[in-house]
C-alpha cells in the first residue's frame, strides 16, 4: 500500500477571495486573509487526494472596515458564534490540468455537498529546495444556502447584495 505525502498550504503563496454583486451593477471582492490547509496524496499526479481547508472568518477583508465589522456580524457570518468556515473533499482528476474538488462546504455550521472546479498549475522546487504545487480553484455558491440571508433592497427597488458568491482561491502547496 502507498504511503500518502502531505502537502501543507503556503499562506505566503496562496490567497483566498470572493466576489459578489451589489447593487447589481458591479462586483465586491474580498478575501480571507487567515486560513489553513492540507493535502494528502498518495500519487505524484494527485489524483484521488483528500483535501482540508478551513478560514478564519474574523480575517475577512473587503477593503472596508464598516462593511468587513457587517460581514463578521449576526447578519452574515456571526464570526463570534462560528469562528471557522471548512471544506474537506477529494480531489479527482478530469483532464491533464484539471481536476474536480468534491467535498463538503461548512459556512455558520451549515454543511453541504460542493464541487470545486480546480486547474494544476504544476510542481516546482523553490530556492530552499522545498517542493511547491500550484493549483487555482473556483466555484459559486448560493449565500442564502449557507444562512448568510441578510438583504436589503434600495428605494429604486435594486437588491444591494446579490445571492450567488463566487469563490476563487490559488493556492500553493508545499511538500512536508
Amino acid at each position: 500500500m502507498a504511503t500518502a505525502t502531505k502537502w501543507v498550504i503556503d499562506p505566503t503563496h496562496s490567497e483566498i477571495q470572493f466576489k459578489v454583486k451589489h447593487l447589481v451593477i458591479s462586483t465586491v471582492t474580498g478575501a480571507f486573509k487567515s486560513f489553513e490547509g492540507s493535502v494528502e496524496s498518495e500519487t505524484e499526479d494527485f489524483d484521488g487526494a483528500s483535501v482540508n481547508f478551513s478560514a478564519d472568518v474574523a480575517s475577512i477583508d473587503t477593503n472596508q472596515a464598516q462593511r468587513d465589522e457587517h460581514l463578521k456580524s449576526a447578519d452574515f457570518f456571526h464570526a463570534e458564534a462560528y469562528p471557522k468556515l471548512s471544506f474537506t473533499g477529494t480531489l479527482t482528476k478530469k483532464g491533464e490540468d484539471t481536476y474536480a474538488l468534491k467535498g463538503d462546504l461548512t459556512v455558520k455550521d451549515i454543511t453541504k455537498p460542493f464541487e470545486f472546479k480546480v486547474e494544476y498549475g504544476g510542481a516546482m522546487t523553490d530556492f530552499y529546495g522545498n517542493v511547491k504545487s500550484g493549483f487555482e480553484i473556483e466555484g459559486k455558491i448560493n449565500r442564502k444556502e449557507f444562512g448568510l440571508e441578510w438583504s436589503a433592497v434600495t428605494e429604486a427597488g435594486g437588491v444591494v447584495v446579490g445571492d450567488d458568491v463566487k469563490l476563487i482561491a490559488n493556492i500553493q502547496v508545499a511538500k512536508q
